[in-house]
């Protein structure tokens, strides 16, 4: 659902938005600027997602098991 909000901006801004971006796409942009600073993903959806992939779940343990070994000889 999509939600109208009024802000204020410079004019040489406004003027800069129109000259620059479609003036029916200014919103548009704005959001695509705005969106990954205010909504954050659903890490436990994506994480999950990530786990089904078989092939990368077994690169990722590949390179797991080879830091492990390589922490493990480390002198200290």
């Amino acid at each position: 659902m999509q939600k109208k909000l009024t802000i204020t901006i410079d004019e040489e801004v406004y003027e800069g938005l129109h000259k620059t971006i479609a003036t029916r796409k200014i919103s548009k942009f704005i959001e695509g600027l705005v969106r990954p600073h205010v909504v954050r993903p659903n890490m436990e959806l994506a994480y999950s997602q990530m786990s089904k992939d078989k092939k990368r779940e077994a690169g990722a343990l590949d390179w797991a098991e080879i830091s492990f070994k390589d922490i493990a000889n480390e002198k200290r």
